[in-house]
């Protein structure tokens, strides 16, 4: 069903090989054992098989050459140790999403195939519960039935079984012989518990990255003079690893004969995904429902949202400033009390300026601090289980259109709401068309660039701590509170979202008839190039496509954690 010829792992490109010289047959219909001691690469051997690791040598699917992982994929499903699920879903829940991401069922078809899973695995009455509620046996056979939903031909298992008590590993064991014997499939296990041999229908042994046996346990038994498995690992100690390697040098012709006489299992017609478009919908709705229940982040993003405005309007709690109009024909007669009721006034005019352009860039600051919030752990957050899903069928364009709507609305609303709550309070001047866009799409902007960073990272407190990074820098570095030095205005200011979210939300301010505010704020001249917001919306949509290519790449990439 699936071999390995000649197969060397690396971590990465270029490294040392970590598996060398791998040759190994997992017979189709069996249960096969991969063993070894503690980081020996048998994991690493079944990560080098699936494309997860770079390899060189030869993959053999039913006696053909694999040149394309995704040819593999269609047919060997991967159940990693412990389960990748979302922990607010039901058992239920995760199965159907993971049945309409891979196979397209919808209705009935769903239900009639999420009972017959549970039921293979022992899960029927755990269906309503929350994955975060499971035992760490449940939570292995959720693991099991997720990989099931695709329907593979062949399982590799990573330590499905490893630190359960002794009846959950019995159970998780008896779940992979029924696959075996009453569904035909060929399932790979590494395991550690050696007693637990005698299950299997073959046996791998890897030793220092080296296939060193494969056959039945007795041929085991015999191969390394030893009574018991279980002194297989101190027998290994005894010679180094090139020695058991000779001793085992006729495993390429033993594999290349038991090809040839094996019966082959019927190729299976290839299976495709559903389209972009249905994965896109089964996403939105689980990221929606996910949003709901998480009632942590839930009531964070609720707070930030209503919170935020909140904060602006307290600081013109009795609405914005009247404009200052210097009356000429009521100026004092003398030289210096012209002077003083002049200066008076430009102070007056001054302090107005500052106020309204403190507001301004207040409201566009806070957005930007709630964009890093939608978007920077999004996708980092749950870079495992987005990998695991791709290897099941899983679009990576689907995916990254998917978290861009999802983050883009969240901050685009976020940026309605401040326009709305803040304008209508403080009275700003200026038309709700404009600075509803210009604010929407500060935030969503944002929002997508701080995705685009989650995007190129598996670590969601690294992506969220350089998020905030980029937030705090926009302040110094726009120019609106401190002037920059000339020779580097304009090398700064394309990537500055705040300056084009101010200058757009305060440049429609002076299409009014009402201009004393937005005249107080020219009148300071700090250097600062007004323009239309049209302009702004522009800037701010390269900074979203920037977001977005960022995204795409990051997702395109194989970037397990």
């Amino acid at each position: 069903m699936l071999a390995c010829r000649n197969f060397n792992v690396r971590p990465r490109a270029g490294a040392p090989a970590l598996v060398q010289g791998a040759t190994a047959r997992f017979a189709a219909g069996g249960l096969h054992a991969l063993i070894g001691p503690s980081g020996c690469g048998k994991t690493t051997l079944l990560k080098g098989i699936l494309g997860i690791l770079p390899s060189e040598g030869e993959i053999l699917l039913r006696g053909q050459r694999v040149t394309d992982h995704e040819q593999l994929l269609r047919e060997v499903a991967f159940a990693p140790q412990f389960s990748i699920a979302h922990g607010k879903l039901t058992v239920g829940e995760s199965l159907a999403c993971a049945l309409r991401l891979y196979q397209g069922l919808g209705g009935t078809a769903v239900q009639t195939r999420i009972s017959e899973v549970l039921a293979l695995v022992g899960l029927q009455e755990r269906r309503h519960t929350l994955v975060e509620k499971l035992s760490g046996g449940q939570l292995r056979r959720l693991g099991l039935a997720l990989e099931l939903s695709t329907d593979p031909a062949c399982l590799l298992c990573d330590e499905v079984t490893s630190g359960l008590d002794p009846r959950s590993e019995d159970q998780i064991l008896a779940v992979l012989r029924t696959l075996v014997t009453e569904r035909g499939k060929t399932v790979v296990c590494v395991i550690h518990n050696l007693a637990k041999l005698v299950q299997f229908d073959t046996v791998t042994v890897v030793y220092e990255g080296v296939v060193v046996f494969q056959g039945a346990l007795t041929a085991m038994l015999a191969h390394f003079d030893i009574a018991d498995a279980l002194t297989l690992y101190d027998r290994l100690s005894e010679q180094p690893r090139e020695a058991w390697q000779r001793q085992w040098g006729v495993a390429a012709r033993t594999l290349k004969s038991a090809e040839t006489n094996e019966a082959r299992p019927p190729a299976r017609p290839p299976r495709e995904p559903p389209p972009a478009l249905a994965q896109i919908w089964t996403l939105l709705t689980r990221r929606w429902r996910l949003m709901v229940r998480d009632r942590g982040y839930l009531w964070l993003t609720l707070a930030i949202t209503f919170g935020f405005p909140c904060l602006v309007v307290i600081f013109a709690l009795r609405g914005l400033p009247q404009p200052h109009v210097m009356p000429i024909d009521q100026l004092g007669v003398g030289t210096m009390e012209k002077g003083r009721e002049m200066a008076d006034f430009y102070l007056g005019k001054a302090k107005d300026g500052t106020m309204v352009m403190g507001l301004i860039i207040f409201q566009v600051i806070l957005l930007c601090l709630t964009g890093s919030n939608n978007g920077a752990r999004e996708i980092a957050g749950e870079r495992a289980l987005y990998e695991k899903e791709r290897m099941s069928g899983l679009r990576p364009v689907a995916y990254s259109l998917s978290k861009l709507i999802f983050a883009a609305s969240v901050g685009a609303a976020q940026g309605v709401w401040m326009t709305v709550f803040v304008k209508v309070l403080c009275k700003f001047p200026g038309p709700w068309s404009d600075q509803l866009m210009v604010l929407a799409a500060t935030c969503a902007a944002m929002s997508v660039v701080c995705l685009g960073i989650s995007a190129q990272l598996t670590s969601p407190d690294k992506a969220s701590l350089l998020s905030i990074y980029l937030v705090g820098f926009q302040l110094p570095l726009s120019g609106v509170v401190l002037a920059l030095p000339a020779g580097i205005v304009w090398l700064v200011r394309p990537l500055i979202a705040t300056y084009w979210g101010w200058m757009g939300y305060l440049k429609a301010m002076g299409d009014t008839g009402n201009t004393g505010l937005y005249d107080a704020v020219v009148g300071m001249d700090k250097g600062w190039w007004f323009t239309d917001p049209s302009i702004c919306l522009a800037v701010l949509g390269a900074h979203f496509l920037v977001g977005a290519v960022l995204v795409f790449w990051g997702c395109q990439r194989k970037h397990w954690p």
